[in-house]
């Protein structure tokens, strides 16, 4: 799922932008959340670091969007920013927050859709990334710091670079969502990041973080086979 965020205080505009996102999401099939905002300041109080596109106004009362987006970049270093304006002359200042782009009012579809499949191409995939959702709130967790997920009690516990994390997802769910990203479901209980596969020895997986983990009987061929397509195919 993407997340992305509208920031307008246009409230004609927000629901067109709504309207074309919606049909994006529908055309290529790919699941978006949608929040909008109707200036800077609202953004900021309420700023979700699940999101990972904001369409922000540049020109919006109270807050505007540069100020907005020099406040974002203090605390989210990957969201991607792309400026709505109606003047060009404020296009160059927006590059200073490392905006993917700009657009100039008003929007058409054509030119969504280039600039979302752009920002999917050039950078979703780049840093793919799971929404976790706890006690703690929502939060992403970067797929290359993931080393494995366990069945923890009705929950599962992910095991990360910086530590465990609680999710409240189901494991068949969770492995959907993985497998196109080299996990693999090893044991009813584990799934496995196989770029953190060390070394296998009977039932037992080694992970390069020292951690060990296990395959069941009726898996360990199946998960053997997936390991050697896997390093295979980074060979």
């Amino acid at each position: 799922m993407i997340h992305v965020a509208i920031c307008d205080d246009e409230k004609e505009f927000v629901s067109e932008m709504r309207g074309l996102i919606e049909r994006y999401s529908e055309e290529k099939q790919n699941e978006i959340r949608i929040s909008s905002f109707a200036n800077g300041l609202e953004l900021m109080e309420h700023y979700d670091k699940t999101i990972d596109l904001i369409f922000l106004d540049i020109q919006m009362k109270g807050m505007d969007g540069l100020k907005a987006a020099e406040k974002i970049r203090q605390q989210d270093e990957e969201v991607g920013i792309i400026f709505l304006t109606s003047l060009k002359q404020y296009a160059l200042e927006g590059y200073k927050y490392r905006a993917v782009n700009y657009i100039v009012k008003p929007m058409k579809y054509i030119r969504l859709k280039v600039e979302l499949d752009r920002w999917i191409e050039r950078f979703r995939n780049k840093n793919p990334h799971i929404v976790v959702t706890n006690d703690s709130g929502s939060f992403k967790v970067m797929l290359n710091t993931l080393h494995y997920v366990e069945t923890y009690k009705r929950n599962l516990l992910l095991h990360t670079d910086d530590g465990e994390v609680i999710s409240y997802k189901n494991m068949k769910e969770l492995e959907k969502e993985l497998v196109p990203y080299g996990f693999y479901r090893c044991h009813v209980g584990f799934l496995v990041n196989m770029e953190f596969v060390k070394r296998v020895e009977k039932l037992n997986i080694e992970l390069t973080s020292g951690e060990t983990i296990y395959a069941s009987k009726p898996k360990k061929k199946e998960f053997m086979e997936a390991m050697a397509e896997y390093w295979g195919k980074r060979l």
